[in-house]
């Protein structure tokens, strides 16, 4: 029983460190942020349906059912896109930092969608990561568009991550990931058509570094980690798997820092305020962790 627990919080740290790896894979890809999203989507929506022909999963839905899914569909399209977006016109480690500053989001989104009181200690935790963003954005200021992105990014992904809590409590995770996906490559192709150069040759010129690295992205990071990570959360407590996934930007900035030294080597003043970041994090998953202990134990 306790090499079984072991083995599942081994599996987890396995999950936060293939999460770490994609912002690497989003350097190593050449093609642009849109493109990028959408072969992912594509490829990861493939593969989800795959699984769940293979394990005869029900995916029947009502039509108001899928739009709500359709429009975080598009949500999470345009995180991955300004997420990547950042890895490209900065690096890897801005992206990650500033996707970190996802949990001061989700302190006031959440309220919202909950419709429960802001916690005064969040609002305090907010400040602090201002603090910390502040240090980056002054000591690196020649990333500045690329902070931007990874800023709105983690607003798209801390909504994102608090909608699909609503739709949790009516719907398997299997049913939400694959419309979501599908919704979002046909937002994708729609913008595509409009906005890009449309389904041309060139879009479809993809060199096989870049299929290698996007065949990587969809299966290992998208389609697996999602699937594992469902069955993980069967073992371990919802929050040690969100409190061990604040540990991603962490694993991304190391492995960013050892495979990219040239270009992911910051100033001292962009790690202080990334761990100051990430510190108000990790804090305010053991706060909420502990309040809920106590909230039972007066029961």
């Amino acid at each position: 029983m306790q090499n079984d627990k072991l083995k599942n919080y081994l599996h987890l740290h396995l999950l936060v460190f293939i999460a770490g790896f994609t912002a690497i894979l989003g350097k190593l890809i050449t093609i642009n942020a849109v493109s990028l999203v959408w072969y992912r989507m594509l490829i990861a929506t493939v593969l989800m349906f795959l699984y769940i022909k293979i394990a005869k999963v029900n995916i029947s839905i009502s039509t108001k059912a899928f739009f709500k899914l359709a429009i975080a569909g598009i949500i999470i399209a345009l995180h991955w896109i300004t997420f990547f977006g950042s890895i490209q016109v900065s690096n890897a480690s801005i992206a990650l930092a500033m996707f970190s500053t996802g949990a001061f989001f989700a302190s006031f989104i959440e309220p919202i969608i909950y419709k429960r009181k802001i916690i005064t200690y969040e609002i305090v935790f907010g400040l602090i990561v201002i603090i910390g963003i502040y240090l980056i954005v002054q000591s690196e200021l020649k990333y500045i568009y690329g902070m931007v992105l990874g800023v709105v990014s983690a607003f798209l992904s801390s909504l994102f991550a608090v909608l699909n809590g609503k739709f949790l409590e009516q719907h398997s995770a299997t049913k939400i990931s694959f419309y979501e996906f599908i919704s979002g490559v046909f937002f994708i192709s729609i913008y595509i058509l409009i906005f890009g150069e449309g389904f041309n040759a060139n879009h479809f010129n993809v060199s096989a570094s870049d299929w290698l690295w996007l065949v990587i992205l969809a299966s290992v990071c998208t389609a697996y980690a999602f699937i594992a990570s469902v069955y993980v959360m069967r073992f371990i407590s919802p929050y040690t798997v969100v409190l061990t996934y604040n540990l991603e930007p962490i694993y991304g900035i190391i492995l960013a820092l050892i495979l990219f030294p040239e270009t992911e080597t910051m100033s001292a003043s962009f790690y202080i305020g990334a761990f100051i970041i990430l510190g108000v994090v990790l804090l305010n998953g053991i706060l909420k962790n502990w309040k809920q202990l106590m909230t039972k134990k007066q029961k």
